[in-house]
């Protein structure tokens, strides 16, 4: 039997999570086919979660157009969706004469992209913005920003769900097909979908799908960057991201504060063909400390507490020259499907403005029928340990379990880790808890909680002790017991 839609988009990160919402403002069905057990596991939620001020790519580029949309809609985007964004700023520290050109150069580009708030500032005007940092000037973008782009990627996806919007994990596109109407079967974890309208939004399995709905020629290659996440206690003296002078093709390795006052040093950038592989050996951490020391000296292994990678697809033509975002309708070799292609960064920043470019194309083919009931307002779950005390004792009044401290680095109630554990989308992973509520992600990095919250998603879910995952299919946290009761 085949589960029918309007749409079906392919791939539930933050740009297919960002194309889902935009399409549930009108009268559709739609789902979207994820093939992990999240939304934000590959390159949606492994990144720096900045908010790029829109002057590092070429003038007339839909990566510059895009981004400097989304960078001036993410406030509005911030309050509507609930996740937590901050316009800090951002800078980019150089010392030579020919630092300086090139951010001249840069600055002109920024100008020219219809970015804002950008000034060249000497050695004082820096040191007075970022105290601890090594420099003789730089280019200041009042308007660059962070995020948590976990919870970014989950509010667009939860966003989606409540106006509609059915999610599928751990269902990896393995076929299209094309029935005698014209129509889409796609076959995902051995079931078939169909539709009329698909919209590849696969990230790193972008081109495969290509491939599959007959766009073919696309080369995606990944590239690698490696990241060290320090103790919360470091975040005082970074109070906005900091850069080298770019080059052509790379902004460099960085230092960059983060929403809950961590420092994230990286990333390097290794061209790699495995696409699933995310270790960090040991070399490359000693390359991200040496690197980023010349520009913010307080980098020390004792404020090491965790590391991580991400990769992104980039579309790459035959000498290897990378490309700019590819959105469009082949309408010739594959009508009513709309092929998204080498989205990497900036598509943290331009995810929304990239879904209504998409939906656009759509609505120039196919005239949609406005949702009357769409709400684009969406609540998350309130931070216990960001609240005043006056209303932690409220909520507290209100249910005994924000009493409760489970995860003690992060002061996560039991309240908190229950509404995570019952989220929309229906993810029940140990990761999906920790992207949802910050459990896990303190200094000792669950060594206290981990199994706590295990041993919840039992109880709560009715879930057998050994399928309990971790992150992916496979992960399981507990294989067995070691004696029996």
């Amino acid at each position: 039997m085949q589960r029918q839609y309007d749409v079906l988009v392919i791939g539930g990160g933050v740009v297919g999570s960002a194309v889902a919402r935009e399409l549930s403002r009108y009268d559709l069905k739609i789902g979207v086919l994820e093939k992990n057990p999240d939304v934000c596991c590959e390159t949606s939620g492994r990144n720096s979660a900045v908010v790029h001020g829109g002057f590092a790519y070429d003038t007339g580029t839909l990566k510059a157009k895009l981004r400097v949309e989304g960078n001036r809609m993410m406030g509005q985007l911030s309050r509507e969706l609930d996740f937590p964004f901050k316009r800090c700023g951002k800078v980019l520290v150089g010392n030579t004469a020919e630092d300086m050109e090139t951010l001249q150069r840069t600055m002109a580009q920024g100008a020219a992209n219809g970015a804002s708030n950008l000034s060249i500032i000497d050695r004082d005007r820096l040191h007075e913005l970022v105290p601890a940092v090594t420099g003789r000037f730089a280019m200041f973008s009042a308007d660059s920003g962070i995020l948590d782009p976990f919870q970014y990627t989950i509010a667009l996806a939860e966003s989606a769900c409540l106006n509609g919007t059915d999610y599928f994990f751990d269902h990896e596109v393995t076929d299209i097909a094309r029935d005698p109407e014209g129509n889409y079967i796609l076959t995902a974890s051995g079931l078939k979908y169909r539709c009329r309208w698909v919209v590849n939004c696969a990230g790193l399995g972008c081109g495969k799908i290509s491939d599959m709905l007959g766009i073919k020629g696309y080369r995606i290659i990944g590239s690698k960057g490696d990241y060290i996440i320090l103790d919360n206690h470091t975040g005082k003296l970074l109070p906005m991201p900091v850069y080298p002078v770019p080059s052509n093709t790379y902004m460099g390795i960085h230092v960059t504060n983060t929403i809950d006052g961590n420092v994230i040093v990286g990333p390097n950038a290794e061209t790699v063909s495995d696409f699933s592989y995310y270790g960090v050996p040991k070399r490359n951490m000693e390359y991200l400390r040496e690197s980023a020391s010349r520009l913010w000296p307080h980098i020390r292994r004792e404020d090491y507490i965790r590391n991580y990678s991400g990769i992104l697809p980039k579309w790459v033509d035959e000498n290897g020259v990378i490309q700019d975002f590819k959105i469009e309708i082949r309408d010739d070799a594959a009508p009513r499907a709309v092929n998204l292609v080498g989205i990497e960064s900036p598509g943290l920043t331009a995810a929304v403005p990239i879904a209504r470019y998409a939906v656009e194309l759509m609505r120039e083919r196919e005239k949609f029928r406005e949702n009357p009931g769409f709400v684009p307002e969406r609540k998350g779950i309130v931070r216990f340990a960001g609240q005043s005390l006056q209303e932690q004792r409220r909520l507290i009044a209100e249910d005994g379990d924000y009493g409760q401290i489970v995860c003690r680095c992060e002061k996560v109630t039991k309240a908190e880790l229950l509404k995570a554990i019952r989220n929309p989308l229906g993810v029940h992973t140990m990761t999906g808890i920790k992207y949802r509520t910050r459990a896990m992600m303190g200094r000792c990095q669950g060594g206290y909680c981990q199994m706590r919250i295990e041993q919840m998603i039992e109880e709560e879910l009715g879930v057998k002790e050994t399928n309990v995952l971790y992150g992916r299919r496979g992960s399981n946290v507990l294989v067995g017991r070691v004696r029996e009761d």
